[in-house]
């Protein structure tokens, strides 16, 4: 029975920080004080990264406008397109038309709920 729990603890503690690798961490957000804290997340959101040069990346895989808007068409396919949330990840040095260019992608796939991710306090 040890066993067992050890082999869970390890799964558990192996998935916890496969997790945390999908975000890119030399992103730097943008500051939003006032803004109000994720307290509970949605499994099917989509998270989008979009970094200073203006690549746009999910689960740290690069895709070009059209190949992210054919994954999200798909996905709306799938899923349906109110069930998703999406989740935009910008760098604060990123052009306001790179993150335009995903939000295009996002609504041309029918995903109308877009949030944008920031840093409520410098350092968090």
């Amino acid at each position: 029975m040890i066993d067992v729990v050890f082999q869970l603890i390890i799964f558990f503690v192996a998935t916890a920080s496969l997790q945390d690798q999908t975000f890119d961490a030399t992103l730097k957000l943008a500051m939003a004080p006032d803004g109000q804290p994720v307290t509970a997340k949605n499994p099917l959101e989509v998270v989008i990264d979009v970094n200073s040069e203006g690549q746009i990346l999910m689960g740290r895989i690069r895709y070009d406008k059209n190949t992210l808007g054919a994954i999200l068409k798909q996905t709306a396919a799938t899923y349906g397109s109110d069930n998703i949330p999406i989740i935009i990840r910008g760098d604060g040095r990123t052009r306001h038309q790179d993150i335009k260019t995903v939000m295009d992608q996002c609504t041309g796939a029918g995903m109308y709920r877009i949030k944008f991710a920031a840093m409520k306090e410098a350092g968090q």
